[in-house]
């Protein structure tokens, strides 16, 4: 039997990113793991409103999503404990502007740089609607296909309810593998 748990937004874990966007001429970061795919040329960036890096977005229309994998978990924790209205966190990653304008953490694993399309608010929060430009992986994690390779990347997840960072298991089968078909 189940049990509502009322408005619960129980889609969890995710995965765990480092928000970049340019203030001025130096970036300024945060932690975030509200983040999802709305077709194959968008993904959705969602920040509580009062968020310094809104703002530079906002001025910029440009950012970047730099997954974070175990090695850089000190720093991206960092990332989302203080408050770029009250610090500056550009020292936080060595980084190198993309090729379309939005400051790319070398330490990142994969990083996909992005334009801002469209903002959708509501009560609390900013859901930027960006455009892919580019995504920039480390090679080693890159199949002989030259694909993404996520069971070497592993990014951190993140689990809302329990505020926990977790590892990213093993693969459980191919995605249609289990089909029983005709």
């Amino acid at each position: 039997m189940k049990k509502n748990v009322g408005t619960a937004p129980a889609l969890y874990p995710m995965p765990l990113a480092v928000i970049g966007a340019m203030n001025g001429e130096k970036p300024t970061w945060t932690l975030v793991a509200h983040m999802g795919i709305i077709g194959h040329d968008r993904i959705l960036v969602s920040l509580a409103a009062p968020h310094f890096i809104n703002g530079c977005i906002k001025k910029e229309g440009k950012l970047s999503v730099n997954l974070v994998d175990e090695r850089m978990l000190p720093e991206a924790d960092e990332a989302g404990a203080v408050s770029g209205n009250k610090e500056d966190k550009s020292a936080l990653f060595a980084w190198e502007r993309g090729e379309h304008g939005a400051p790319v953490i070398g330490k990142a694993p994969l990083s996909v740089e992005c334009t801002v399309a469209d903002i959708y608010e509501t009560k609390g929060f900013e859901s930027f609607i960006c455009t892919i430009d580019g995504t920039y992986v480390d090679e080693k994690h890159l199949d002989a296909q030259g694909k993404i390779n996520y069971d070497t990347l592993k990014p951190v997840l993140f689990e809302f309810p329990a505020y926990s960072y977790l590892k990213t298991g093993e693969m459980l089968g191919r995605c249609l593998s289990f089909h029983k078909g005709k």
